[in-house]
């Protein structure tokens, strides 16, 4: 198993300064220790290892954190429990410690090492951060020492200018960390049956256009194109109710939309589905109807017939006395931003879901109108980047630290960042480590919907098994599902379970 390969080997942060001094002493061996991030490990770090070991007994390799990387937005590449084991399983070194501070300041000073070892480059560079350690290892006794540098390589640049896929990798480490196999995910899966849930949110119908490009108009730079062929999905919080009842037969659908011919086609299908389908007609309110114009499988246009104005106060009072009323363990607020939710509206129905159930609130919106902060004290929140880059102001920050910044300030319990084409990075409160996962992609055909196969499947999953890692997983391959297929469609539990067969092949 990837992550119990070399665990011997690994010392935990908050134990150094003990096994470290009992070492010392026992041994009567000199330790030297080196720094750094090891994002990839290539000939560069191999060689200033074996300079290491030429020099003490014993070779300390320490690891910053993920949370405090910031080589580039999605770094590092490789999660810190991954990155650890990979060091551990080099014959040179002898033992391998994640830090928990952003510099080895602390850890200098737990270790006392005999030697602390850095790279030519900061010899030839002068550095107030190297000076410091320096002050650290000789007020201990100890002496920096640098390398040869007589091979220089760089971990940033290998991964610049390679693509390095480690989707499979990523994978299987997590699931060794929670000591499941692919027939325990199978499992899993059939037990999400007997779920009940509670689904409230915007209604929306989605209208593909299949067209042909007749041409171009000579005067303008307009693009003339001819409809032949139009199909109505059912969208929005309709759709998250649909891949719920697509392994559970208990799904309520509580939702406002009108009887018109949109409404209508919801209405019928919604009822096919044999979800229970609670409806408010507003008169007034079209049903939100977003047009999207194709031609070969290129989009060219979206058009949206949207009323974003607030739902009517009788309308919310409904609303809430429908979410006291149902007894559903899980409750899922899918925001779209379409009348049904804002600050005052979240509040209130907040206010009336049993303390008892397990709640989850996604907020898809395009536009800072939404925000999934408004959404406090949830058991977990499904923003994608941008959704959380809105909701913080905050456009520059690492993942890992946008993440961390998010859930602290939503107060949620669990956090999973969908990333679109880069999978997504999950984070639990109680814990410091991320959950980061690629996606399982083989053939895109249509991404649209994909975040709420996602939403159904990691919120069930995590309100079944209490596991984040396992619920990303889950969800992450109920999205990649919805990607290789047209139009928003709900995913069977036999669409993953296909998944999981073909990924376990590759891996066999």
């Amino acid at each position: 198993m990837l992550y119990n390969f070399g665990s011997h080997k690994i010392v935990e942060f908050s134990k150094s300064k003990n096994f470290f001094s009992k070492l010392k002493k026992q041994k009567r061996k000199k330790i030297i220790q080196c720094h750094g991030v090891f994002d990839l490990v290539h000939p560069g770090h191999i060689r200033h290892f074996a300079h290491c070991k030429t020099k003490a007994d014993i070779l300390v390799v320490s690891v910053t954190p993920d949370i405090f990387i910031k080589k580039g937005t999605y770094r590092p590449l490789i999660p810190e429990k991954m990155r650890a084991s990979n060091l551990a399983a080099l014959e040179l070194v002898d033992y391998v410690v994640i830090d928990k501070n952003k510099l080895p300041h602390k850890l200098l000073e737990l270790i006392k090492p005999n030697f602390f070892a850095k790279g030519m480059e900061y010899f030839l560079n002068s550095n107030p951060l190297t000076e410091k350690e320096k002050q650290i290892v000789e007020k201990n006794g100890g002496k920096m020492i640098f390398s040869p540098g007589d091979f220089v390589m760089s971990s940033t640049k290998l991964i610049t200018e390679s693509k390095i896929d480690l989707k499979y990798e990523k994978l299987k480490a997590l699931m060794d960390v929670e000591k499941i196999n692919f027939g325990d995910l199978k499992k899993i899966l059939n037990s999400l049956q007997d779920i009940k849930v509670h689904v409230v949110g915007d209604t929306i119908i989605d209208t593909n256009h299949k067209c042909d490009v007749i041409g171009g108009l000579h005067k303008t730079p307009t693009l003339s194109i001819a409809r032949s062929h139009s199909q109505d999905f059912l969208g929005g919080a309709a759709i998250v109710a649909s891949h719920f009842r697509s392994f559970t037969k208990n799904v309520v659908f509580t939702t406002v939309f009108n009887n018109d011919q949109k409404g209508r086609f919801a209405k019928k299908e919604i009822r096919k589905s044999k979800i229970k389908l609670n409806q408010i007609v507003e008169t007034g309110r079209n049903t939100t109807n977003k047009n999207s114009y194709f031609v070969d499988k290129h989009k060219l246009l979206k058009v949206d017939e949207v009323n974003n104005s607030s739902i009517l106060n009788s309308s919310i009072e409904k609303i809430k006395k429908l979410i006291k009323k149902e007894k559903n363990k899980l409750v899922v607020l899918s925001d779209f931003r379409h009348g049904i939710f804002n600050k005052q509206t979240v509040s209130i129905f907040l206010k009336a879901i049993n303390k008892n159930s397990f709640k989850v609130a996604d907020s898809q919106v395009a536009s800072r109108w939404g925000n999934i902060v408004d959404f406090k004290k949830f058991d977990l929140i499904t923003p994608t980047e941008r959704e959380a880059r809105y909701a913080l102001f905050e456009q520059d920050l690492p993942i890992r630290t946008l993440s961390n910044e998010l859930l602290i300030k939503s107060q949620a319990k669990n956090l999973i960042l969908k990333l679109g084409s880069r999978g997504l990075i999950s984070l639990n409160k109680k814990r410091n480590d991320y959950v980061v996962l690629d996606p399982f992609v083989n053939n895109l055909v249509d991404s649209n919907g994909a975040g709420d196969a996602m939403l159904a499947y990691s919120s069930a999953t995590l309100f079944k098994t209490k596991s984040l890692i396992i619920a990303s997983i889950v969800g992450l391959l109920a999205a990649s599902c919805k990607c290789e297929k047209e139009g928003n469609v709900p995913i069977k539990i036999s669409d993953i379970s296909n998944k999981i067969n073909e990924i376990e092949k590759i891996l066999n």
